[in-house]
């Protein structure tokens, strides 16, 4: 059975001979431990190996001496899926495996993970939590997370005490990655683009372990005409941080799933979270001059 520190070991010597570790014009020697035991004897650690999830695939190409290399990486370029590979045998060569282990790992984290109180506190979050009493119950009780308790409630009646014209609010869905890395940026184009034309939202708050129905129970409490919830998108392997933002015009709980307006694929290698807040903003403008959404609203 191979040990965590053998494995560190064994790939920290696989990317040396990569190239991934050396320093430019020096030659990386992989010495044996001279004494004493565990990582610090090997001088290794997390921090010391390089984030295989921070290469992008499209621009990296595996395959020794392809025929018509431009061919293949215009081909890369269009897709972030993992062509371009190679093998070694009939296996995947070891880069491959880790990265997409890395990233499976990444796609665990953003959604096992709560939302970090460094991210509600720097933005001074106040956070209301639905019947969900964990994350747990969120991924198994999906119901439960469209809805809140009256105390629930009361605390977002009180935070938005008059019927505002839009409320934007963030949730964590299915990636607080995703909420940590674009909500507030969305959130901050939004109010530009509505403040240019005189609407200003309320202050922003999080809902914990919601889904995208709970905004039907936020507007009905809050009276809001438009509401707006920029929340984590399932992760897939290819990223963790993509978000969306559900919007709805008079909202009502057990609205049918045609009235919501989406935009979706809100991260760094899709729509950039101000190029989206700003289009989100031209959305809801238009939804208030037609008093609908969904596929009512034509766009």
């Amino acid at each position: 059975m191979v040990t965590e520190l053998e494995l560190k070991q064994l790939v920290k010597e696989i990317l040396m001979e990569m190239g991934s570790l050396e320093e430019p014009g020096q030659r990386v020697v992989v010495e044996p431990p001279s004494s004493g035991s565990g990582e610090d004897a090997l001088g290794l650690d997390d921090e010391g190996l390089p984030d295989l999830t921070k290469l992008d695939i499209r621009k990296h190409c595996l395959v020794p001496e392809p025929k018509d290399p431009k061919a293949l990486m215009a081909m890369k370029e269009k897709t972030p899926a993992r062509i371009g590979v190679w093998r070694a045998g009939p296996r995947y060569k070891t880069e491959t495996l880790l990265r997409f282990r890395a990233d499976h790992a990444a796609a665990q984290d953003a959604v096992f993970s709560d939302i970090s109180e460094e991210f509600l506190r720097s933005n001074d979050l106040k956070v209301v939590q639905t019947l969900c009493s964990d994350k747990d119950q969120f991924l198994t009780r999906p119901d439960l997370g469209r809805r809140f308790s009256d105390e629930s409630k009361g605390a977002i009646k009180s935070m938005v005490p008059q019927p505002p014209k839009v409320l934007v609010y963030l949730s964590d869905g299915l990636s607080t990655t995703a909420v940590e890395a674009n909500g507030m940026d969305t959130f901050k184009a939004v109010s530009q683009v509505l403040e240019s034309k005189g609407i200003k939202l309320p202050k922003p708050f999080f809902v914990k372990y919601g889904r995208v129905p709970a905004m039907d129970v936020v507007s009905e409490v809050t009276g809001a005409e438009v509401v707006c919830v920029l929340i984590g998108e399932r992760p897939g392997l290819v990223t963790a941080e993509s978000m969306s933002a559900y919007i709805t015009y008079r909202g009502t709980v057990g609205m049918p799933e045609a009235k919501r307006t989406v935009v979706s694929n809100i991260h760094s290698g899709g729509t950039p979270a101000v190029e989206a807040g700003g289009y989100i903003g031209e959305i809801i403008k238009l939804m208030l001059e037609k008093k609908v959404s969904g596929i009512d609203l034509k766009l």
